[in-house]
């Protein structure tokens, strides 16, 4: 998961002016009416997705896949029509949030949709899951008390969200230093496994990222090793082995533009080069 800074900005006003409009008309409506009505507006989300994918740089804000042979879908963080709680629990959702860009992620299909890896026998794909935690309220259409609520998915909008995430020296993803306790973490495995975060081409795709990582440190380090034999050594190493060009190569694969950018900077920090990672702060809208 990355973190995504929301810039309006690279929105049409033509294009918020029409979503503002379906939202007038939904708000008249009676509730018989209003899962048709949003049904038969679903274009008005999808004009969004151009500009969501402006805001980082093409990537699903979910899995940080570039995905270029398939679309990328608009997801409602919070469902629009149901939203399931629980197994056997579930209910209208957010119908009132269905033309509301704030709730919009672009999402790889696989991380929005149901779907099953291969054999296995648990699905990943968030669907209309959208669970809550104990202890907080739940949203309705008649008291909108979304600050209220306590989402076991973790948010990419949010930064104290995804500082609770991160990719493992195994490159799957788990839970930072930062969670407090159980509550936390479980908001974390659950994401994962709701969102199909550590289906098997997204951990393996995070492993070759963190593999390039780690050989270009490795010719970094052979360098300056050779360096510090002796004078004459190192003036050949500075003239004929320089290593600004790897220095140069890993900084970028940790900028916002780059696949697997997370990955990057995760084995970074696990080699000891946590100084040359773009800070999580930067990452986001044209950032």
């Amino acid at each position: 998961m990355i973190y995504v800074r929301r810039d309006p900005a690279l929105i049409p006003e033509r294009v918020l002016r029409v979503a503002e409009r379906a939202q007038a008309q939904l708000e008249a409506l009676p509730v018989d009416q209003r899962a048709e009505f949003i049904e038969k507006k679903k274009r008005i989300w999808r004009a969004f997705a151009r500009y969501l994918a402006k805001m980082s740089y093409g990537k699903c804000w979910y899995s940080e896949s570039d995905c270029v042979q398939s679309f990328m879908d608009v997801d409602h963080y919070r469902p629009k029509k149901q939203a399931k709680r629980t197994d056997t629990e579930s209910d209208d959702g957010y119908p009132w949030l269905a033309f509301s860009w704030d709730n919009f992620r672009l999402s790889a299909q696989r991380s929005n949709q149901i779907n099953t890896e291969g054999d296995a026998e648990e699905s990943g794909g968030k669907g209309a899951w959208f669970p809550l935690m104990q202890g907080g309220k739940r949203a309705t259409w008649d008291n909108r008390c979304l600050d209220d609520e306590r989402p076991v998915l973790l948010d990419p909008t949010r930064l104290a969200d995804v500082r609770l995430i991160a990719v493992t020296a195994s490159g799957k993803m788990g839970a930072t230093k930062f969670c407090l306790g159980e509550y936390e973490r479980t908001r974390v495995s659950s994401t994962v496994k709701l969102l199909g975060l550590d289906l098997p081409g997204l951990v393996s795709a995070r492993q070759r990222a963190m593999r390039l990582v780690q050989d270009l440190v490795e010719q970094i380090e052979k360098a300056l090793i050779a360096a510090d034999s002796d004078v004459e050594a190192s003036a050949f190493v500075a003239n004929y082995m320089p290593i600004e060009g790897q220095l140069n190569l890993l900084q970028r694969l940790t900028e916002p533009s780059q696949p697997y950018a997370a990955a990057a900077r995760a084995q970074l920090r696990f080699l000891g080069y946590a100084d040359l990672c773009t800070p999580i702060e930067q990452i986001g809208a044209a950032a």
